[in-house]
């Protein structure tokens, strides 16, 4: 069969469907918007279900998990938004006070205020924070320039 043949075939059985569908409508108006409006809720039902019927099909999106850190051991600081190597990781003198920071000014990322990921600190405390449960880490900066130093970081930076 060739390709005119087959798109012959296909408006031939399209128009067949259109005469039956507009015969039902003139012949059984009910049928016909009963039906149509059938297939409108059913989409409608699909539309507003939001996916799959079981548990075991849906999936959750998820993101860096935040350790179960423990006071006086030693971990590093790794900056989780970020596949850049070269990231930094955002230190503050007070919890709760994480600014936002434009990337384009480079003075705010001096000193100790950003540290540079894989630097050695030791947990000294915990923070809670807007409703989360020890949301803020206080860490001693354990190499580098500001060793010694005590800053506060997200727990979601120390793993």
């Amino acid at each position: 069969m060739s390709n005119e043949e087959k798109v012959a075939a296909t408006k031939q059985a399209l128009g067949k469907a259109v005469n039956t569908l507009l015969e039902l409508k003139r012949e059984k108006p009910k049928v016909f918007y009963g039906g149509f409006a059938g297939i409108v809720l059913i989409l409608l039902v699909m539309m507003m279900s939001g996916g799959g019927f079981s548990s075991s099909s849906s999936s959750v999106a998820s993101g860096p998990a935040v350790s179960n850190l423990q006071i006086g051991k030693r971990y590093v600081l790794k900056n989780p938004n970020s596949y850049d190597p070269s990231a930094g990781v955002r230190m503050v003198i007070t919890p709760g006070s994480m600014p936002a920071y434009d990337d384009t000014e480079k003075a705010d990322r001096t000193g100790c205020n950003n540290l540079p990921q894989g630097t050695a600190v030791t947990v000294k405390g915990f923070y809670d924070a807007y409703g989360k449960k020890n949301s803020f880490v206080n860490v001693q900066i354990e190499d580098g320039e500001c060793k010694g130093r005590s800053m506060w970081t997200l727990a979601i930076n120390v793993q």
